[in-house]
């Protein structure tokens, strides 16, 4: 299916707009005047619906490539039990290579069920190439 079935605009004219807008922040009305002076007469209001429809399903499939180049490096996992509130918990961590925490998750139980939680929440949130855990 084409998302760019029926409209007016070609479709590299809206995803040009739709990547300005995003990646300089200027105006609805200022890349109004920049795509007028390249030949395109589009209203600023237009440009506002391509935004709304187009930019988060770029930004979904931009994302990978966006990555901080200090994200490539494999990170390591790791849970510990600790007292949370008068109550113990196991945390489960995960570090990169250079120590910061990337993403954590709390579980009253320590089972395969919260590991398995622990590494489907963090799959989603990032792609790594590596993972390293600890025994």
């Amino acid at each position: 299916m084409n998302p760019f079935k029926g409209r007016h605009f070609q479709r590299d004219i809206i995803l040009w707009a739709v990547r300005w807008y995003c990646k300089y922040g200027i105006s609805y009305r200022e890349l109004q005047e920049m795509l007028a002076e390249r030949g395109v007469n589009v209203d600023h209001s237009t440009i506002y619906r391509w935004v709304q429809r187009y930019a988060p399903e770029m930004e979904k499939r931009l994302r990978w490539y966006w990555r901080n180049p200090s994200d490539l490096c494999p990170w390591h996992m790791d849970e510990t039990y600790v007292k949370v509130n008068g109550r113990w918990a196991y945390l489960y961590r995960a570090v990169d290579s250079r120590g910061r925490t990337v993403d954590f998750y709390l579980s009253s139980r320590r089972n395969s069920k919260a590991a398995y939680r622990f590494l489907g929440k963090i799959l989603n949130n990032v792609k790594r190439q590596t993972q390293v855990a600890d025994r």
